[in-house]
């Protein structure tokens, strides 16, 4: 195929631009060209609602927000003064902090400075911040991250337990938009315990993340924190790392922040094109819908060819998925909308479940994510004429090749570097492109019901645990079954439940419950003991 014969092939199916320095080539995506013409009426309506959206209108009406993050890297646009001034003065509050914890002018009691960053929150408050900081960081950071982002005790023995005597060097940060989300609360707890088990004072190395007058504000201004930076309500979890949530650690890590938003607010720019073929967070999401004919019929692999980029697939889990997965659409119908992610890096995946996607079932479809400059410095050959690096890219162009033969769609994103500008530009690229295709399949992007209706269903079961509890105090070492313990209770109608409760208690000795076998599990006896 010749040069030009190449090139009319790619034109309508690729964005390049070489002064942003992203390539989008949707060449490979078995798409045909001409259908993006019978979508434009659609993208034309998508362009106007994020306008608006981004204009201050309410955008999330399940909870009468707005949604504000793309005015984090550009103040100047926000719908108020207010709003612009906050913003800018957080950034520079931000800076200004890191600077001071770096220097030693904000420093522990019991030690010089601080040289640890924990970080503990959960979902979007922890998962940007570990993609940036495990993409972006290195041994000559100023503060190394540690993060609580679960409330497994055995997470959290793990995490605090190896820090050890380094906590008397550790600046902890806690992030809840409330306060109230327990695995962060839950964090912030064992945290508590661990300082204190050490003679430390929490507070004292301390910050926190949240809204103001939530239950985590007040509680760090009982309990002497450092200070206190903002979250606001029109800054949703999964878009929050633009804001004090990803932008606070990045910096206390010694990253280039600045440089980051950039990339954000230069990616920001392309993607308000209302021209398609210019705007690449436009084509991905009309390859999106195309693709899974506007369904999510195919997942998306996710194949970063780089180390650092670990993390990405898990970061898009969130933000596509807690996004698209809805029951519903606008006007309350039923549609069971979703789009799949997941994904590792190449070539690591070449030798996993890159084999299942060129022989296997075809319900996917691939995103390569390809970076063009290796490392700081010269490579090694490590064959004639080839690097490391030669090799990883070959990977990836082979691997895209032999797909292609099979049939199988992939798209292939090129950035120049992994730089904090790079990432930035990437984390944008997504958020837009994830409202745009919201606005196609018709669905709020910015509500998480389900995740709403996880908490309250666990909340209940803790509630049930009490009862059970209470009810076992009660009859001491004479036991109960367990469907006689769900009928104390008032769980009679639950007796899995309160079986699967008990079975973990028991389980663990400390909580004083023991069991008796029975004929069945539910016919097991379960007796409570002094503790």
């Amino acid at each position: 195929m010749t040069p030009s014969e190449l090139w009319e092939r790619y034109k309508t199916l690729l964005f390049d631009d070489p002064v942003l320095g992203v390539r989008l080539d949707l060449s490979r995506m078995n798409l045909d060209p001409g259908a993006l013409e019978s979508r434009e009426r659609a993208l034309r309506a998508a362009y106007s609602a994020m306008d608006a959206l981004e204009a201050g209108d309410i955008a999330n009406p399940d909870e009468n927000r707005r949604v504000g993050h793309y005015w984090l890297r550009a103040p100047e646009r926000a719908p108020s003064a207010q709003i612009t001034r906050d913003i800018q003065e957080t950034q520079a509050r931000i800076l200004d902090f890191a600077a001071r914890v770096h220097d030693g002018r904000v420093a522990p009691p019991r030690a010089a400075r601080f040289r640890r960053l924990l970080v503990i929150g959960i979902g979007g408050s922890a998962l940007g911040p570990q993609l940036v900081a495990d993409a972006l960081g290195g041994p000559a950071d100023p503060l190394t991250p540690h993060f609580l982002d679960n409330t497994d005790p055995d997470g959290f023995d793990r995490v605090l337990g190896g820090l050890g005597d380094a906590l008397a060097e550790t600046l902890a940060i806690v992030i809840s938009k409330s306060g109230g989300t327990a695995e962060t609360r839950n964090g912030m707890l064992e945290a508590t315990a661990a300082w204190r088990g050490r003679g430390l004072d929490f507070g004292a190395q301390a910050v926190a993340v949240t809204r103001d007058g939530s239950a985590l504000d007040r509680h760090s201004r009982e309990h002497g924190f450092i200070d206190r930076f903002p979250m606001w309500d029109w800054v949703g979890g999964r878009t929050s790392e633009t804001s004090a949530v990803g932008l606070l650690p990045a910096a206390l890590q010694g990253l280039d922040v600045r440089a980051f938003l950039d990339g954000a607010a230069a990616m920001d720019e392309a993607t308000r094109r209302h021209d398609t073929r210019m705007n690449p967070a436009a084509l991905l999401a009309w390859a999106w819908y195309a693709v899974g004919e506007g369904r999510g019929s195919k997942a998306m692999v996710v194949l970063p060819y780089r180390d650092r980029l670990l993390l990405f697939s898990r970061y898009l889990q969130q933000l596509v998925m807690e996004s698209i997965g809805k029951e519903k659409d606008l006007e309350g119908r039923v549609v069971h909308q979703g789009l799949t992610v997941y994904g590792n890096k190449g070539s690591t995946d070449q030798h996993a479940f890159v084999q299942q996607l060129r022989d296997g079932t075809a319900d996917f479809f691939v995103t390569f994510v390809r970076v063009l400059r290796d490392r700081e410095g010269p490579s090694l050959e490590v064959a004639p004429g080839a690097t490391s690096g030669d090799f990883l890219d070959g990977f990836l162009l082979g691997t895209r090749r032999a797909l292609h033969e099979s049939g199988r769609p992939s798209l292939t994103l090129t950035i120049p570097d992994l730089s904090p500008r790079s990432l930035g530009m990437l984390i944008a690229l997504y958020e837009r492109a994830v409202g745009l295709y919201a606005s196609l399949i018709g669905i709020n992007p910015y509500h998480q019901p389900g995740v709403e209706a996880g908490k309250k269903a666990a909340a209940a079961v803790l509630d049930l645990q009490k009862r059970v509890l209470a009810t076992l105090a009660e009859r001491g070492a004479d036991g109960a079954t367990c469907e006689a313990l769900a009928e104390a209770a008032g769980a009679a109608d639950d007796v899995e439940t309160v079986f699967h409760v008990l079975e973990r208690l028991a389980a663990n000795p400390e909580r004083g419950v023991r069991r008796r076998l029975g004929k069945s599990p539910f016919d097991a006896v379960y007796s409570i003991t002094e503790r």
